[in-house]
């Protein structure tokens, strides 16, 4: 029987189970560990707890049965209008379309699963997780949402928050950062800490929150989408913001994709260091000489374009060919038949 806390730990409502628990087995930890503690606050009994329809009313009983079954959670009602919002979330962008039919999913159906809220001041809640559920009924017009209340401090929350965006396939690498950003700066917490807790590996802790070193442009690219994660790590082996900023907007003017802008990026590379004034501080990270004589001599070698991606002693090479006859032609080198 799947627990209460496994239900809250992602909207299936918008995803297939199957994908849901695949995704939260790569994440550690994940809510299931982020939900323990103290239990539910001021229990209501059932009967209080069911919505006036009757589709509604069933769907919210069955949860608490369940809930009150397997872990000793109790579902009840709150006031929407009594819930906080969420200090730690750093969603920024809500897909209207997708917040509609979730939304009338609710007004046919009634809510798949409570939402988490945690104690507030003055007798009101702070939304800890389920913003769009929580969203999504506001807009189908109910005055109160099925919520399970739990007491978390605010790390726990802000850690609970980010498991719970990083399980949804539609979150923003900029978003991502954000919330890594915040769980370093608001508790102090390492990149590795980081990703213990949240069940990522520190290196993917690291490469995301160096995206906040980007300009403010090139960060609202990445926010709209018109630049992806991938983009966004080449433009960090630059070194001069205004350069990164130049060739950002270049990136999205022309639709540039990764390959074509690794080669540009590595093109300014060689042409920098070439220049008199190499020795002063660069606008692109070096390259080993060594590594450009070996791509030279392979072009020659195989007539075609090669590019030989490099760092540490480690990346990759890249062969461009535009006919059959060449991929034909190089795979039969490569074979030694050549």
């Amino acid at each position: 029987m799947t627990t209460s806390a496994e239900k809250v730990a992602g909207d299936l409502a918008e995803k297939p189970a199957e994908k849901v628990m695949d995704k939260r087995k790569a994440l550690g930890r994940g809510l299931e560990s982020l939900l323990g503690g103290p239990r539910a606050v001021t229990p209501v009994p059932a009967a209080a707890s069911m919505p006036s329809d009757a589709n509604s009313g069933v769907i919210a009983e069955m949860q608490a049965s369940a809930a009150r079954a397997s872990t000793g959670d109790t579902v009840q009602l709150v006031p929407i209008d009594a819930i906080d919002k969420n200090p730690y979330q750093t969603r920024i962008f809500f897909d209207e379309d997708a917040l509609q039919e979730l939304a009338d999913s609710i007004s046919a159906s009634g809510l798949a699963q409570p939402i988490v809220v945690r104690p507030g001041e003055n007798g009101r809640y702070v939304l800890v997780l389920g913003e769009r559920r929580c969203r999504a009924s506001k807009l189908a017009g109910k005055d109160s949402i099925p919520a399970i209340v739990r007491k978390v401090s605010d790390q726990q929350a802000a850690e609970m928050t980010v498991v719970e965006n990083l399980q949804r396939q539609d979150l923003n690498c900029m978003e991502q950062a954000g919330a890594f950003a915040k769980l370093s700066r608001d508790f102090g917490l390492t990149q590795e800490q980081i990703g213990h807790r949240v069940g990522v590996s520190r290196e993917s802790v690291a490469n995301y929150m160096r995206l906040m070193k980007l300009p403010g442009t090139v960060m609202q690219y990445l926010q709209q989408g018109q630049l992806d994660f991938s983009i966004a790590r080449v433009l960090l082996r630059l070194d001069d913001n205004a350069l990164i900023s130049k060739i950002a907007d270049q990136v999205v003017s022309k639709g540039m994709s990764r390959i074509q802008l690794e080669d540009m990026i590595d093109d300014i590379s060689i042409k920098i260091h070439q220049r008199p004034d190499a020795e002063q501080p660069g606008r692109a990270r070096w390259v080993d000489p060594n590594v450009r004589a070996a791509q030279t001599q392979l072009e020659r070698v195989l007539g075609l374009r090669v590019r030989i991606r490099d760092r540490k002693g480690k990346g990759k090479i890249v062969i461009e060919y535009s006919t059959v006859d060449d991929y034909d032609r190089v795979v039969a080198m490569l074979r030694g038949k050549g």
